[in-house]
């Protein structure tokens, strides 16, 4: 089984100082020095799962049903209660379950089982929602349920002139 260990060293050259920058590998009991880029990093990213508009809006729709699910509706509306409205608790308790319950129908689909698989589906949303009514209106949809309602000010601000 192969692990890699960076390594940085400098070493001065005639003009200044260079960074060599090499991998350390084992191999069993030997070590094998290896120029970085020679070696696949499995932390390297994966490559973000490509959907066509009609891909999009199938996996959109099944974000928006696992919201319908009893037990996510249970969880979602938990946190809601905790949140209180507030914004920023808002953003602590009530995001997290949301993504939890995006990351669930992403995943099946490419993107990582992380938030940043949620990110990744929501940038490929707002994409299409320019070019796809029906992706712009699931989205509302969607952003309806993961936000609270907002309520606006009255008109003029609510002074009176005296």
């Amino acid at each position: 089984m192969e692990r890699g260990f960076g390594e940085e060293k400098e070493r001065e050259g005639n003009k200044g100082k260079a960074l060599d920058r090499r991998v350390l590998v084992l191999q069993g009991a030997r070590v094998i020095r290896q120029p970085l880029s020679s070696v696949t990093m499995a932390s390297a990213p994966a490559q973000q799962p490509v959907l066509t508009v009609e891909q999009a809006r199938v996996v959109l729709s099944e974000v928006i049903q696992a919201f319908s699910v009893p037990e996510n509706a249970a969880r979602m509306e938990e946190a809601r209660e905790s949140a209180c409205n507030d914004m920023g608790k808002m953003l602590q308790l009530v995001l997290p379950v949301a993504t939890q319950i995006q990351q669930e129908v992403v995943k099946a689909y490419g993107f990582n089982n992380e938030g940043e698989g949620v990110l990744k589906f929501a940038r490929l949303v707002k994409m299409y929602e320019t070019q796809d009514p029906e992706i712009a209106a699931m989205s509302a949809k969607l952003k309806s349920l993961l936000l609270p309602p907002m309520s606006t000010p009255p008109i003029g601000g609510g002074i009176t002139a005296s």
